[in-house]
């Protein structure tokens, strides 16, 4: 598998080269792909089928200069923070392993490496529900996914120092799902790293993924060809720099 090393950019840019590598494999002009990235500015990406106005306190996100980008992907709405998180994504054919034929066992088989990564740090970490991670019962990392013929898009958080308190400002979280998930606010719903104790740079935490994803796959560094730049800059325009994608719902 190529791994593609940190890029830190923008959301629209984040988004754009996850669907063009995407699009690369369906085509067959890469292979399966792991790679790790950071946004900046810290952004807010929205699911695929999400209503920005019902998800996120569009007040807030202004208020605090935050974009807004939607995601190809299904999922809730997710606080990209510039100073505390690092976002996976890995873009892989449904016949790499058996693992990866249904929807569930394939989550948990490309997250893997986030729960090995806690498990290093003496945390312990371990799936819950479709798609979250959670260590002492909160949640640390969730995914969100998508496929495109026979290609799966996965891509996640890993908060190791996210600000819960922007979080919870900037995003809207119905008193329903809290009271599902037992608890009356997000910040008794989410922790991160620094909260766990354990503090870490950008790149500390950078390292750690790389290791870990290292281990669970048989990577090797590559980079993003010219053809995956252009359909990247193609989808900023059509979609991703879009007012009209972003805010569809």
């Amino acid at each position: 598998m190529r791994f593609i090393p940190l890029i830190v950019a923008r959301p629209e840019i984040q988004m754009a080269i996850d669907e063009a590598i995407l699009l690369a494999r369906i085509e067959g002009k890469v292979p399966d792909t792991v790679r790790l990235y950071a946004f900046s500015p810290s952004s807010i990406t929205i699911g695929r089928f999400q209503s920005v106005r019902h998800d996120v306190n569009l007040d807030e996100a202004r208020k605090l200069d935050i974009p807004i980008v939607r995601r190809i992907t299904g999922g809730g709405s997710v606080f990209h923070d510039e100073f505390g998180e690092i976002t996976y994504s890995v873009i892989i054919g449904e016949d790499f392993h058996p693992s990866l034929r249904n929807v569930e066992s394939s989550y948990r088989y490309l997250a893997g490496p986030l729960v090995d990564a806690l498990n290093d740090l003496d945390l312990e970490a371990a799936f819950s529900g479709l798609n979250d991670i959670v260590v002492n019962g909160k949640k640390i990392s969730g995914s969100a996914q998508t496929r495109r013929k026979g290609i799966i898009l996965q891509h996640g958080t890993f908060m190791y120092a996210t600000r819960v308190d922007v979080l919870g400002r900037v995003l809207r979280a119905s008193k329903e799902k809290l009271r599902d998930k037992g608890v009356s606010s997000i910040w008794e719903r989410v922790t991160t790293l620094e909260r766990e104790g354990i503090r870490l740079t950008r790149w500390e935490a950078y390292e750690l993924l790389r290791e870990s994803f290292t281990r669970g796959f048989d990577i090797e560094e590559g980079e993003l060809t010219d053809y995956e730049l252009e359909l990247a800059e193609k989808l900023i325009e059509e979609r991703y720099g879009n007012r009209e994608w972003n805010e569809m719902r």
